[in-house]
């Protein structure tokens, strides 16, 4: 496959996995782009790679960790940073605003395995090495996420 149509085929999928992570639409896009520059650079490699979606998205995530311990000591930022009002389009594919607040809850490494697991359908195996944690690991934080974001979402409606 070159290039260009794991570009195509990937790019959304990508992106809403790293926004369910970062939770900035802003940050996600240029974190993905950043990823998606670098996987460029060493597309014959990155095209080998058994799972070429996780590494952009560990790529971006590990371009965001980068960027804050650059950044922490120059201005205090929050864990989460909101996107302003009005931002998004409802029809552009992303999850909605509920589900965003949701996943807000959650601590990083749950968003982290809810975005591999469920934004980019990837195995427990794949999802435990992109992460660099066991499988066992990956399916106990699944298991806890869900149970939160159930939790969350059943109880949004009724507080409305």
């Amino acid at each position: 496959m070159d290039f260009a149509d794991f570009y195509t085929g990937a790019k959304d999928d990508c992106l809403r996995a790293v926004l369910a992570t970062v939770g900035s639409r802003q940050t996600a896009e240029e974190l993905v782009a950043e990823a998606f520059a670098r996987a460029w650079a060493r597309w014959p490699a990155v095209s080998r790679h058994p799972a070429p979606r996780a590494w952009i998205v560990r790529t971006a995530l590990n371009v965001h960790v980068s960027w804050w311990r650059r950044r922490r000591r120059e201005v205090p930022a929050p864990d989460w940073i909101e996107d302003p009002p009005g931002h998004g389009d409802p029809g552009d594919g992303l999850p909605d605003p509920r589900l965003m607040a949701a996943l807000k809850s959650l601590p990083a490494r749950q968003r982290q395995v809810v975005a591999l697991r469920i934004f980019l359908d990837l195995d427990s195996e794949t999802t435990a090495r992109t992460l660099g944690i066991s499988a066992g690991t990956v399916t106990a934080h699944l298991a806890r996420a869900t149970r939160t974001l159930r939790a969350h979402l059943t109880a949004a409606p009724a507080e409305e």
